[in-house]
């Protein structure tokens, strides 16, 4: 990785964390993310060393420094503001020179994505892990068991075998174990997500049960064998006087439920309300609906590009004769008058 290099992608993450961001900075960064793997791994490591700054010494006494000299402004990205600039530059130091701070930061073996973005990560045992946008989980290898704990968001995990030490997820109160085997994962801890809690099986075989000391969380009842191509689905009943976990099993399309993998998003007769909720996943252009569209309980179908809005939205207001409204950053879908 180059110094120019590292440069250019503290810009970008700098910027996409900014209040600036918008959907062509979104189209530009994944242009710049797509010249070279370079470009790629240079984003992850500057993604590392943000996540890490602010629990650092070294990383503390580097931005001291910095404040109280002039910053030499990098290459950035179209329209950053100068302060925005001043940050990155700071940030970009601290990539190319902090191969100790990436390093503490892996070794406590945490990963995440921002908004938008997703990252391919291969860990030590050739298991692969694919995050989705807006995703944390941490990694935990020990010699009897490999364990991942997913804090939220969405990945793909495609596990190598080793019937030692069987490969364990825990998230929600809920454990998924496997040893070889491949399976996707989804928590978003939202009131607006029926689905709070999906495993979805590809390939193998997974045994879903309550994690030990799980509480309230989302768990099942007793232990669920999924076979390839079933996807349980976890949640609380928000009807229910007392709290209560709903579980259910079904085997839904498998390309249409993993279509995130190739930066898509497949509706199938889906309400727009959920179809909005998860556009909106992917980018923070938001996407909303006026009261009158919301009472109108529209559905839609067709498969949509991650990160792209604008023409989401363009989309359904053509197909239910509605128009969009650009409104403070976001765009309303509403009736003509």
């Amino acid at each position: 990785m180059t110094p120019e290099i590292a440069a250019e992608a503290a810009v970008w993450l700098v910027s996409l964390h900014g209040p600036d961001r918008n959907r062509a900075m979104e189209d530009e960064f994944r242009a710049w993310q797509a010249k070279s793997p370079a470009h790629r791994e240079a984003f992850e490591k500057t993604t590392d060393v943000w996540q890490a700054v602010p629990n650092t010494q070294a990383a503390r006494d580097h931005m001291a420094s910095i404040a109280q000299r002039p910053v030499r402004e990098p290459v950035r990205a179209r329209g950053t503001p100068w302060r925005w600039a001043a940050a990155a530059a700071c940030l970009s130091a601290l990539v190319v020179g902090g191969a100790v701070i990436t390093q503490q930061w892996r070794e406590q073996g945490v990963y995440a994505t921002v908004v938008g973005e997703q990252r391919s990560v291969l860990l030590d045992d050739g298991t692969r892990m694919l995050l989705n946008t807006d995703t944390r989980l941490r990694v935990d290898y020990g010699a009897k068991q490999r364990t991942v704990e997913v804090a939220g968001g969405e990945a793909l995990f495609e596990v190598a075998k080793d019937a030692a030490r069987p490969f364990v997820v825990r998230v929600a109160g809920s454990e998924v174990v496997a040893v070889g085997t491949a399976f996707s994962v989804r928590f978003i801890d939202s009131p607006k997500h029926d689905d709070a809690l999906t495993v979805t099986l590809i390939e193998g075989r997974v045994n879903v049960r309550p994690t030990v000391g799980g509480g309230d969380s989302l768990a099942p009842k007793e232990a669920v064998v999924l076979k390839p191509g079933d996807r349980l689905t976890l949640d609380h009943n928000a009807r229910a006087r007392a709290p209560v976990v709903e579980s259910k099993v079904d085997r839904p399309n498998i390309e249409r439920a993993m279509a995130w993998k190739r930066n898509e998003i497949a509706f199938q007769d889906t309400p727009l309300a959920g179809a909005i909720d998860e556009i909106n996943r992917y980018s923070r252009t938001q996407v909303e609906l006026s009261p009158e569209v919301q009472q109108a309980n529209l559905d839609v179908s067709g498969v949509f590009r991650t990160g792209d809005s604008a023409s989401f939205a363009n989309a359904v207001a053509l197909l239910h004769g509605l128009k969009v409204r650009e409104n403070n950053g976001r765009l309303e879908l509403e009736k003509f008058r």
